[in-house]
């Protein structure tokens, strides 16, 4: 395909990609209005997160499977569907359950839209010329993830109200499935559909429980961190880990292959992706709420204070994506990447809530530099050891784990902000002569607004300063990311899209023809060489 084709095939994918992602992000700024507006609590702001990462990251390998099963384009249209259904309930929700059911099914339709744009990408373009795609991808993600909190900050403080931030992707979604009808063509070629079920639930539920047990365990919550119920939950969980290995081991269409996982690279870029995941899902989700609760600005206000970290995002993606395509080399721009990860969070672990904004907006904006040269180019690091058929497993896969890692990591640092929040709460409290008793310290009311004003002052002191925690643990697990993708063998991206048979294995091959480890010819540039359909023999 030629660069306009692939683009015109691009289009719709892109454009559903956006609304996917701008729905995540478009509530940010919402979900403080939303928990005083439905009576929500700490942690039931960390699960309107959470429930969606979770449903995104159990269904991703499900859809993965079914991308290289089925038909793409057709996978692709119902999952917009399934998102615009959970929008439309999301917008309804009388009260807290409703809206964490409808973010299940938006959370489901966002995983099929997330796995995909990976396959999708990964069948049309060779891993070589993927960079500057990727970029593409990268930059509209940045746009979604950009425009999100400021439009969901314009909305709630419109008329309009924070309804209307779910309403307002569903004409974005239809518009999405229109083009994708229009420019997608590509061909599909049918193969046995055999589907892992139970590997599947047992994923489902395994990871449920353990998230389940984070969120509602410590002195915020309903029980002790040592208690029969982490014994049970916790005990539980790792069962049915166990089982899941077991199954995954035995089936012949595995959910997550070990085959596959086993792989050198696939296994440091899935721990890799896993850290970033954490530290991105679990650090911005509470960046809105940092500004909005802390610092008092108001829902829009707290959207344009997050635009340098998205502006860091957009540069890292793109100026990345360009040069691993200019170049073929991608190791060093994971490696950069992490390292300022890893530096900025840890910055952001000084704030409080006295913190000079502008201090604020430049680690922000180094910590969207860091995500945006590792999240896509991860990925792409994988995509280029695999077979063609196995592009949309392997690609879920290490999708799956870093959107299971955000999960878990939204619930932990929520865990730790509640915690910690409200031993800050009380303790300011307790200094002004006032009791905390029966205020639930970090897991009680969030509406700031309708509190007495020295009371509010303690509250929004007390987040402010426990925010710095969240961001000082997304670093130290950020490290593990660097860690991780220190160990990555370099392997020269591939000018094929399918991973061709080593030269000793093709018949007619000419001798002397080296092989590279991802099964290509080498060319004299050390890339592998384009795939011939005919060998041709040795001459003379």
């Amino acid at each position: 395909m030629s660069h306009r084709q692939i683009l015109e095939a691009l289009t719709g994918l892109l454009a559903a990609f956006f609304t996917a992602i701008l729905s995540s992000t478009i509530v940010a700024n919402a979900l403080p209005t939303i928990m005083a507006d439905l009576g929500g609590t700490q942690t039931d702001f960390a699960w309107v997160i959470t429930a969606a990462l979770l449903a995104n990251a159990v269904t991703t390998p499900v859809w993965g499977k079914l991308a290289d099963l089925f038909d793409k384009k057709l996978l692709t249209q119902l999952n917009i569907a399934v998102f615009v259904a959970g929008s439309v309930l999301a917008g309804l929700a009388p009260g807290m359950p409703v809206l964490l059911a409808a973010r299940v099914v938006q959370g489901i339709g966002m995983g099929g839209l997330t796995a995909l744009a990976m396959a999708i990408i990964g069948t049309m373009i060779p891993p070589r010329e993927r960079g500057r795609y990727s970029g593409y991808m990268g930059a509209v993600m940045a746009a979604a993830t950009a425009g999100g909190p400021l439009l969901g900050g314009l909305i709630v403080d419109s008329p309009l109200g924070w309804r209307w931030t779910f309403f307002v992707c569903v004409p974005l979604a239809v518009v999405a499935m229109a083009l994708i009808q229009k420019t997608l063509r590509i061909t599909h070629v049918k193969r046995a559909a055999r589907i892992d079920w139970l590997g599947t639930i047992l994923l489902a539920v395994s990871v449920s429980t353990l998230l389940i047990w984070v969120s509602f365990a410590g002195k915020a919550g309903y029980y002790e961190w040592w208690s029969w119920q982490t014994a049970a939950m916790v005990g539980g969980s790792l069962v049915g880990l166990a089982l899941l290995v077991l199954v995954e081991s035995r089936v012949a269409q595995p959910i997550i292959p070990l085959g596959i996982i086993a792989e050198r690279t696939t296994a440091l870029s899935i721990v890799a992706s896993a850290a970033v995941g954490i530290a991105m899902f679990g650090s911005s989700s509470f960046l809105g709420q940092y500004f909005q609760l802390a610092r008092g600005a108001s829902p829009t206000e707290a959207g344009l204070l997050t635009l340098p970290m998205i502006a860091g995002n957009f540069l890292g993606a793109v100026v990345s994506g360009q040069l691993i395509t200019r170049y073929g080399r991608w190791k060093r721009f994971l490696v950069l990447g992490s390292a300022l990860t890893v530096a900025s969070l840890a910055l952001l672990g000084a704030i409080d809530h006295t913190t000079e904004l502008w201090l604020t907006g430049l680690y922000t904006a180094v910590l969207g530099l860091g995500l945006g040269m590792t999240m896509q180019n991860l990925v792409l690091a994988v995509q280029n050891t695999v077979r063609a058929t196995d592009i949309g497993t392997a690609s879920s896969t290490v999708a799956f784990f870093r959107s299971v890692a955000g999960a878990a990591g939204v619930s932990v640092l929520g865990a730790v902000l509640s915690n910690r929040s409200g031993e800050l709460v009380s303790e300011g409290l307790s200094q002004h002569g006032i009791s905390a008793a029966g205020r639930g310290g970090g897991a009680g009311s969030l509406d700031v607004a309708h509190m007495p004003e020295p009371v509010a002052e303690v509250v929004r002191a007390a987040f402010g300063d426990a925010t710095a925690l969240v961001f000082l643990v997304s670093a130290g697990i950020a490290v593990v990311a660097l860690i991780a993708v220190l160990f990555i063998r370099e392997v020269p991206l591939r000018r094929t899209v399918d991973v061709v048979r080593p030269a000793s294995a093709r018949a007619g091959a000419v001798p002397g023809e080296e092989a590279h480890d991802d099964g290509g010819p080498a060319d004299a540039a050390g890339d592998p060489a384009v795939v011939r359909t005919a060998p041709n023999p040795p001459q003379g």
